[in-house]
């Protein structure tokens, strides 16, 4: 039950009696951040470092690009946001899953997890020339995040229900930190403070919850009727988490500290991946159109745009001729968002003012895509965790 704020209301009389001024209300204490994370500026919004514009020096002289990395024709796509046209292609390592952006902002990483072989690999690009270096070899990347601080690349390896924390520069092997438990780890989203991670068990049916300072698992979390999670957003103010579930057709919401299930909010066929807008103040949860892991073509994908405050969907956008929305991001301006047509080897862009959508082919299977740049202060990862 949400609680409804209520207001002070009532006729006015001539004339109105003094009364004491209130004290001034004290500021709300600081975050208390683990060391090396940047500060948390707006409690309430902790997005709000990635509004629209707020782009960071480092991201000066980045090419305006979409990345989309397709999984089956193991390539890079690469669009003009302005023109909405193909206008670079370049091969990669084997089943490209994510583009992800470097905490650091200077490097873009295709995780190429290699399904059900030994050659993983992340492939670097440089976003000022669009072009990919040399891959490194890495186990299983299906996906990859940041620590807060900085200081550690974090590879999911999905196959080996394990968490991989690397050097972010060299992907040199640190340490690991084994999830046995969660089978099909792969996304993830972080406590405002930076202390802990929230990661989905796509074949589990389940979340775990991982301290970050102590590395190791706080807990288990199973879903009440959830068979599949996938992506994972918190909440502006920290203290929720949104979890998409491919198989209930929704978002379920839980409270992050006591690690609880809260609540649901149905939106549509498919659940898969989610994006906060640029005002932090809704969430674009994409419908990929099926409950299949592949899915047919044209099938009745959509997207939901989930209200934070009121925690209810406020419009659903269909595809014309049907869809399967996937992974992707918000444009810098916010004005558009850019989301893979996973069964349907194509890109949508949305209109995120009116919901109209332009289509652009790509390869086979595209997966994670990332707009860049991107506005924040640092990257946590997917497709541009930002803040």
């Amino acid at each position: 039950m949400l609680a409804l704020a209520t207001f002070e209301g009532g006729a006015q009389t001539a004339a109105v009696a003094p009364r004491a001024v209130a004290p001034a209300a004290s500021a709300p204490a600081a975050i208390d951040t683990v060391p090396g994370m940047a500060p948390v500026t707006d409690r309430a919004n902790l997005y709000g470092d990635a509004g629209a514009g707020k782009l960071s020096e480092a991201v000066r002289g980045a090419l305006a690009r979409v990345y989309v990395p397709n999984l089956r024709s193991n390539d890079v796509y690469v669009i003009d946001p302005e023109t909405f046209k193909v206008v670079d292609r370049f091969r990669v390592g084997l089943n490209p899953q994510h583009v992800v952006p470097a905490w650091d902002l200077k490097t873009l990483w295709v995780a190429n997890n290699a399904e059900n072989t030994t050659k993983g690999s992340l492939t670097p690009i440089d976003p000022k020339t669009g072009k990919p270096g040399k891959p490194i070899t890495v186990d299983d990347p299906y996906n990859m995040y940041f620590t807060p601080d900085g200081k550690e690349a974090i590879v999911v390896a999905e196959a080996y229900e394990r968490l991989d924390f690397r050097d972010p520069q060299t992907m040199a092997l640190k340490s690991s930190l084994a999830t046995p438990d969660c089978k099909g780890i792969n996304h993830a989203d972080f406590s405002i403070d930076g202390r802990f991670a929230i990661f989905t068990c796509e074949f589990g049916g389940m979340l775990v919850k991982i301290d970050l300072v102590g590395r190791k698992v706080l807990g288990y979390l199973k879903l009440s009727t959830g068979k599949m999670p996938q992506d994972i957003r918190v909440s502006p103010d920290g203290r929720v988490f949104y979890v998409a579930d491919m198989m209930a057709d929704g978002v379920f919401l839980v409270d992050g500290a006591s690690f609880k299930e809260i609540g649901f909010v149905k939106t549509g066929k498919g659940t898969h991946g989610l994006y906060p807008s640029r005002d932090g103040k809704k969430l674009y949860v994409t419908n990929r159109g099926s409950n299949k892991i592949h899915g047919a073509e044209h099938g009745m994908g959509s997207v939901s745009v989930l209200d934070f405050a009121t925690r209810t969907v406020d419009v659903t956008w269909p595809i014309p001729g049907g869809g399967s929305p996937d992974m992707g991001n918000v444009s810098a301006d916010g004005k558009w968002l850019w989301l893979s047509g996973r069964y349907d080897n194509v890109v949508y862009a949305f209109d995120t003012a009116t919901g109209a959508v332009k289509i652009i082919p790509v390869g086979l299977e595209p997966h994670g895509l990332t707009v860049w740049p991107q506005p924040g202060r640092y990257s946590l990862g997917h497709t541009g965790n930002m803040r």
